[in-house]
C-alpha cells in the first residue's frame, strides 16, 4: 500500500475539466435521448407502431415487450397490426393492448390484432400536449441537474487545485452553454410532437 493518501478535500471522480465535460454530454445525451423515447409513445392522430412500445406481454410469466413476440405493421394511416408469431398468444397480446390504456381498441380475427387508430377529439388532444408538456419538463430538469453536478465537479477541482479559478470560470460558462443547447434542442423536438398532436388531418 502506498504511504501518500489523496488530498481529503477530494471527491470529484473527475482528474480535469474536459473529464467532467464529457461526462455531462453524455448524460445530456441520453436525456435527450429518453425524451424522444417518451414522446415516441405518446399517440397523435396517425398510426405509429410506437404508441406500443411500452406494452408488455404476459408470456409464460415474463413481461415481454409486444415488438419481441409479434410482427408490428402500418398498413394504412389509421391502422396499426400486431401479428403474432405464435397465435396461441393472441388474446394474451390483445389483453395487454387493452390494459396498457392507450384509448384504443383492438380485435382479433384469430391471426392478426387490427387496432384502429380514432381520429383526436379536441379534448384529448389538449390531454396529450399537457402530458407532453411533464414529460418535456421532466427532461429539462433531468438537464439542469447534469448542469449543477458538473458545477460542484469544477468546484472540487479548484479545491484539489487541480484547476485554477480562471479555468473554473471558463468552465462554468461552457457548462452553461452546452446546457443551452441542449434545452433548445428539446425545446424543438417537443415542438414538433406538439404540431403533430395538434395537427387535424
Amino acid at each position: 500500500m502506498k504511504n501518500d493518501p489523496a488530498p481529503a478535500t477530494s471527491n470529484s471522480p473527475f482528474a480535469t475539466v474536459k473529464d467532467v465535460e464529457a461526462n455531462a454530454k453524455t448524460r445530456m445525451e441520453k436525456a435527450l435521448s429518453d425524451l424522444q423515447h417518451n414522446m415516441s409513445t405518446i399517440r397523435t392522430g396517425r398510426a405509429n407502431i410506437n404508441l406500443l412500445d411500452n406494452v408488455r406481454v404476459d408470456y409464460y410469466g415474463t413481461p415481454t415487450p409486444v415488438n419481441q413476440l409479434a410482427n408490428l405493421g402500418v398498413p394504412e394511416p389509421g391502422q396499426i397490426t400486431v401479428q403474432p408469431w405464435d397465435v396461441t398468444q393472441i388474446a394474451a397480446i390483445e389483453k395487454a393492448i387493452r390494459a396498457a390504456e392507450l384509448g384504443v381498441n383492438p380485435a382479433n380475427d384469430g391471426r392478426v390484432i387490427r387496432i384502429p387508430i380514432p381520429p383526436l377529439n379536441e379534448e384529448r388532444r389538449k390531454e396529450l400536449v399537457k402530458k407532453l408538456s411533464g414529460v418535456a419538463e421532466d427532461h429539462r430538469v433531468a438537464i439542469r441537474n447534469v448542469r449543477r453536478d458538473a458545477n460542484d465537479h469544477f468546484k472540487k477541482l479548484v479545491k484539489d487545485k487541480k484547476v485554477s479559478e480562471d479555468e473554473e470560470r471558463r468552465a462554468l460558462d461552457e457548462m452553461q452553454k452546452m446546457t443551452d443547447s441542449y434545452i433548445a434542442k428539446l425545446d424543438a423536438a417537443v415542438k414538433v410532437k406538439e404540431k403533430d398532436i395538434l395537427d387535424i388531418r
